[in-house]
């Protein structure tokens, strides 16, 4: 069975987890999930808990290719408060946060108890994050990405796809082992570096992370893997989204990062009961 440790509890996967996301931000490319105002975000974390989410991941920088790239001190600026916020009114909650500098993973650990990092470059924006993240002693999301959202989709050219793909988490999964970190989590990184056409290729053959033994997470919820393949827009495509969430419960997925995060805890339950084996 998967598990992860968080503060000495042991975190199992029986059940696949559904992850909901909150964006400290302006700029999100799904306006529904923007939230900046303390009751917005109290609101919103209370929404995610309620409809059965038990993750809450927590971000300040927008990781759209037009979105403004943030430096450390500004993201800090936009995290800390709303961290603050959200462990004082939620303090059991499991807290991840969404960032690629290793200053905002310490600081978020160390004064909010964050519980898990999740970094979308893999460690590649910022080459102190790996050792930071092994002294911190938390889980880790391990995502692939080439570039920085700015300019990722100027990087969707691979020699061999999935091979390529495999390849980098064997590498980078080796560099976190080596350093002490044992709690890794898988993220192909759905819409990272990838055209339409590549990412439902990682979507069909997603059951070959499992190669790693570790927790798979899905991160398509409202993609333009959807919406440009539909010729509709984010905001039309939670049924989209819904359709893609069960195909990863099919493949094994072990948490789905969503908006919707009712919609997901019903895929998740619907799979279940149909008792297809991953």
């Amino acid at each position: 069975m998967k598990t992860i440790n968080i503060n000495g509890q042991l975190i199992d996967f029986s059940t696949p987890r559904v992850m909901g996301i909150v964006n400290i931000t302006p700029d999100s490319f799904f306006s529904g999930s923007r939230t900046e105002a303390a009751h917005e975000i109290i609101e919103r974390c209370a929404r995610i808990i309620g409809d059965g989410g038990t993750i809450i991941d927590v971000g300040a920088q927008s990781t759209s290719p037009v979105s403004r790239f943030l430096d450390a001190k500004e993201e800090t600026e936009r995290l800390m408060p709303a961290l603050k916020l959200i462990r004082n009114e939620f303090p059991d909650t499991i807290l991840s946060v969404d960032t690629f500098y290793a200053d905002v993973a310490k600081a978020a650990v160390e004064e909010y108890g964050v519980n898990i990092i999740n970094d979308i470059s893999g460690g590649q924006i910022d080459d102190r994050m790996f050792p930071v993240v092994a002294q911190l002693n938390v889980p880790y999301i391990l995502m692939h990405m080439r570039g920085t959202p700015q300019t990722m989709q100027q990087f969707t050219h691979y020699d061999n796809f999935m091979e390529d793909i495999l390849y980098y988490f064997s590498e980078r999964k080796a560099k976190l082992n080596q350093l002490g970190v044992s709690d890794v989590i898988i993220d192909p990184g759905f819409g990272f570096s990838k055209t339409i056409s590549q990412n439902y290729e990682l979507m069909a053959y997603l059951k070959y992370f499992h190669i790693f033994e570790e927790p798979i997470m899905v991160g398509i919820s409202r993609k333009s893997m959807i919406y440009k393949l539909l010729g509709t827009t984010p905001e039309e495509s939670l049924n989209g989204t819904s359709v893609l969430n069960a195909v990863a419960l099919l493949s094994g997925a072990d948490i789905l990062r969503v908006h919707d995060v009712k919609e997901a805890v019903e895929c998740v339950k619907i799979i279940e009961n149909v008792g297809f084996d991953s």
